[in-house]
């Protein structure tokens, strides 16, 4: 009875151990396939949750030397900034003659949570279903953005459900 107890608490712990968060790292690591060992936590943030799972993430990783940066050189998904159009009025908003959009990765009071940066790389990934509608003119949006700042060695990535 002991061994079928042990047993079965053994099994419980090893099923509760499987579904423990990751670590801020792991998540931009899996997310954005980088080796993002090394990188010293700034900052993290999740509001994800309820029956959808809608919300905003966002996490802040600082880096000692350039090995990342090497990194993203090397990685044709990742592009040099300035950002383009579509991926600036996500981040950090733009306004024009016609009016103003974004930034849709922002807190409560509109202040966008990636920083600018002028030196560096950024990636944009659609995990949208509808891929054919333009994501600007999309009624919900799923994606994620990820932004090296070269001159501070500081990587935000982010992701948005609604």
């Amino acid at each position: 009875m002991k061994t079928k107890r042990l047993a079965a608490a053994l099994v419980l712990a090893l099923a509760l151990a499987g579904c423990a968060a990751k670590s801020e790292q792991q998540t931009v690591a899996d997310a954005l396939g980088l080796d993002v060992a090394g990188g010293t936590l700034l900052a993290a943030g999740d509001t994800h949750g309820g029956f959808h799972g809608d919300g905003v993430s966002c996490i802040a990783l600082s880096f000692e030397d350039d090995r990342l940066e090497n990194q993203l050189a090397a990685d044709p998904a990742w592009q040099p900034l300035p950002m383009d159009d579509t991926t600036r009025a996500l981040v950090w908003g733009v306004e024009d003659e016609t009016g103003s959009f974004g930034p849709l990765l922002a807190d409560g009071e509109g202040t966008p949570l990636i920083p600018p940066a002028d030196a560096g790389y950024y990636r944009l990934i659609d995990r949208h279903a509808d891929q054919a509608t333009p994501i600007l003119e999309r009624a919900s949006f799923n994606f994620t953005v990820a932004v090296y700042d070269a001159e501070a060695r500081v990587l935000c990535y982010a992701e948005l459900d609604t």
